[in-house]
């Protein structure tokens, strides 16, 4: 289950909107610093380095972040999303107005190191697990308005997305159990049966259990998959025996990369991780810039 899935693309409003909010927050009223030291005539380009190695995502965000400050930048990629690379190598080159450059330069970064940290996080869990078939997915702990974009950058990694929101599917988790039973009074099979009946026939029904008493009742509700939440490996083991193929089996639970390998070989199918996006470090990538000044410029 480790294939490698088609990245797909980012679409271009979605970058544009959010990018221009970005900016919009980054010089509300202008670029008080270039505009007071760099002449308006000065042209610079840039080389776009990694200061470390990793995987690329966020490319087309950055462009954005550059090209909607100034439509003169031009930026050219040298390697693509999801691309591997090492120390030292060159991303992509700049070129443009100074000013507009120097305007645009944190904010293209902030969006690129964020989606390639979140990148090469995402391979790093995914190369964990390779040979086994369990799939690495993300989960809803994103970044608020910066979902679609982190969401990309697990898939530029060779992760998968778990459901995109709450209108995806249902995902009954502990505190809507506690209500759909009211704390046990009602039969947890009955009440999910209940609820199946009302779903349409397309909608995912996901379950999370988080003691091992717990399995049958939601099998014998007919779920797509169970959810096991924090479960030793010894307890994922038995459970994944004991639903014998008959859904899917979520790993879930503070899994940590050290620990990924021996959950994948417990023998289930997807293992979500939330560190994917709300834990990934800023990769370290920078602008390495030459300034071109017209002969007797003047600021």
């Amino acid at each position: 289950m480790n294939e490698r899935r088609e990245i797909g693309r980012l679409s271009p409003q979605a970058i544009k909107e959010t990018v221009r909010r970005a900016l919009q927050e980054d010089a509300p009223w202008g670029d008080i610093t270039s505009e007071s030291l760099i002449p308006a005539d000065a042209q610079l380009t840039a080389k776009l380095v990694a200061r470390e190695p990793g995987v690329l995502s966020g490319v087309d965000v950055f462009s954005a972040a550059m090209t909607l400050t100034d439509p003169a930048t031009e930026v050219q990629p040298v390697l693509a999303d999801g691309a591997r690379f090492e120390q030292g190598a060159v991303l992509a080159t700049v070129a443009g107005a100074a000013r507009s450059v120097l305007t645009a330069e944190r904010v293209a970064l902030n969006f690129l190191q964020r989606m390639s940290g979140i990148a090469t996080m995402t391979a790093q869990f995914v190369a964990a697990v390779e040979g086994t078939q369990a799939r690495i997915v993300d989960t809803r702990k994103t970044t608020p308005g910066l979902r679609l974009f982190e969401r990309y950058a697990v898939r530029c990694g060779g992760g998968h997305n778990h459901r995109f929101s709450l209108s995806d599917a249902v995902l009954a988790k502990d505190n809507h159990l506690a209500v759909l039973t009211r704390n046990g009074e009602r039969d947890l099979t009955g009440a999910l049966c209940e609820v199946r009946r009302r779903l349409p026939h397309t909608t995912h029904l996901e379950v999370e259990v988080d003691r091992p008493d717990q399995i049958a009742a939601v099998l014998d509700a007919g779920v797509d998959t169970v959810m096991l939440d924090n479960f030793t490996l010894d307890q994922m083991r038995a459970a994944v025996e004991q639903i014998g193929g008959r859904t899917l089996v979520e790993a879930s639970g503070s899994v940590k990369l050290d620990a990924v390998r021996a959950i994948a070989e417990t023998g289930v199918d997807i293992i979500s991780v939330g560190a994917l996006t709300h834990s990934a470090r800023a990769l370290d990538l920078g602008l390495d810039a030459q300034i071109e000044l017209p002969a007797g410029a003047r600021r």
